[in-house]
């Protein structure tokens, strides 16, 4: 198979690779034809230097905090943590915010929402002239606060969002269940697999960490009692004092499941109950 030949020059690049200066960039997209597409259209900008690639949200906010980028390539939709979700996150962990262009399939009405914005977009399959464009706005608006910028992108953008899942799907007996969330009761990790209780159904979900689970759940209400759960606080049935001061919670499934608590959230759950 013959080898690709580098993208031909787009006018744009030569004054581009002069005044953008150095920039780190990552990409996070779950699709990897996608993520290979756009660092083989990247590599006619000199200036631009491809620190690390994600596949989803979590990997993005960890590689944003290891690396430090420039600028984020960012997919918007993603299962478990999406894009706006993995802004969401790097400013809860007070972590500084690249210039960011999302990569989106959303219909117009919803792009012309970052079209308004600093922060620009880019339509897949990626194009080669807008690519130049959204990094001519890159050189435009480069500046040390980009986080003023991104909290009216923000503001539009939830506008625009599709409303997360309004229930789980999970997998038992070879049959596809949706299940809502006021009904489980909690989910468990093991050997990678994970499990959702429900007061009536048991299954595995598709999710492939608690963290992402976790991130399409109300956070008021779903609660990380240890490393390998995840509980409902609405289904505690009750708090079990256990060895060390440590406890247990006994759960409103069928089978009254009792779930340890991690020494680490043995404060928060105090907090929780005033115990």
């Amino acid at each position: 198979m013959p080898a690709k030949t580098a993208p031909e020059t787009h006018p744009m690049l030569e004054e581009l690779e002069t005044s953008l200066g150095g920039l780190k960039a990552v990409i996070v997209d779950d699709e990897r034809l996608a993520r290979e597409e756009l660092a083989y259209l990247l590599h006619s900008y000199a200036e631009v230097e491809i620190v690390a690639q994600g596949r989803n949200g979590l990997e993005a906010v960890q590689l944003v905090r290891q690396h430090h980028p420039d600028l984020l390539f960012l997919d918007v939709q993603m299962p478990g943590l999406d894009g706006f979700g993995v802004i969401r996150k790097l400013r809860e962990k007070h972590i500084p915010l690249p210039h960011l262009i999302f990569a989106t399939a959303y219909d117009q009405y919803a792009v012309k929402a970052f079209e308004v914005n600093a922060v620009d977009y880019l339509l897949k399959p990626f194009d080669k002239a807008r690519l130049a464009k959204a990094m001519e706005k890159v050189r435009r608006e480069r500046a040390p606060e980009p986080e003023q910028k991104l909290d009216r992108v923000l503001r539009l953008l939830e506008e625009q969002r599709p409303a997360a899942p309004a229930r789980v799907l999970l997998k038992a007996a070879g049959r596809h269940f949706l299940l809502d969330p006021e009904d489980i009761v909690y989910a468990r990790i093991e050997d990678g697999v994970i499990t959702v209780i429900g007061r009536q159904l048991e299954g595995q979900s598709n999710f492939r960490t608690l963290e992402e689970l976790q991130a399409v759940l109300d956070e008021k209400i779903f609660w990380r009692a240890h490393r390998s759960y995840l509980v409902n606080l609405n289904q505690i049935r009750e708090v079990v004092p256990w060895f060390n001061s440590s406890y247990q919670l006994r759960m409103n499934d069928r089978q009254q499941a009792e779930i340890p608590v991690s020494r680490n959230q043995s404060r928060r759950l105090r907090e929780l109950f005033n115990l």
